[in-house]
């Protein structure tokens, strides 16, 4: 409905709005189906939500995601790329969650909006050239900080970065208390996920 709203706002063209519903329509049909299917390292529904909302409310539009496993996240990122008119890189190190990935987002309809990148991490954030104006990161929890230094930089202002698993134990303690002193960002946790994702806005230029 708010999509809807919104093109009948701008103008759109009953034809791209009929897509846009025939699209959304889709992606939940898909998102119930496989609701209860999400255990490979893959956020919770409801923190998949949370992604997908700043993403729409923010208007962002040039995603990054460090660790795709078989794409949850990837589809709800990728969703409100589609409404945005965006996209998301995302890079997964192990092939066969990448390829399940690929299989998901394409059978949710949503693989035009995704760059799904195979390979290691800790490599392809740095030749990536950026900018981002949304981050979101949830793969190897000890690299968090050095992916933070490599990305930030590519991170315009006022774009936002994500960290998952900040409250359950698996993230260094020390990088989240460096990202919540950090003067150039405002960092808040949503709690709402029993993992914990970190959003930080980005206050300042580097």
């Amino acid at each position: 409905m708010k999509r809807m709203l919104l093109a009948v706002i701008i103008g759109l063209p009953m034809a791209a709005l009929s897509q846009s519903a025939a699209l959304d329509e889709k992606v939940e049909k898909f998102l119930k189906e496989h609701r209860s299917e999400w255990h490979d390292l893959n956020v919770p529904f409801v923190d998949g939500q949370t992604l997908h909302d700043i993403i729409v409310k923010k208007g962002y539009k040039s995603a990054l995601e460090i660790g795709t496993s078989t794409g949850h996240s990837t589809i709800w990122i990728a969703w409100a790329m589609s409404k945005t008119g965006g996209k998301v890189t995302t890079i997964e190190l192990s092939e066969e969650r990448h390829n399940q990935a690929i299989k998901n987002l394409t059978e949710a309809g949503l693989i035009q909006f995704v760059d799904a990148r195979l390979g290691n991490a800790h490599e392809l954030v740095k030749q990536l050239p950026g900018p981002f104006d949304f981050v979101f990161s949830d793969a190897d929890k000890n690299w968090y900080a050095q992916y933070f230094i490599d990305v930030t930089p590519k991170l315009v202002t006022g774009g936002c970065y994500t960290a998952h698993n900040v409250i359950d134990g698996n993230t260094p303690r020390e990088y989240v208390e460096s990202v919540q002193k950090n003067t150039k960002f405002e960092t808040t946790i949503d709690k709402k996920s029993r993992a914990g994702i970190m959003i930080s806005y980005k206050l300042k230029g580097d």
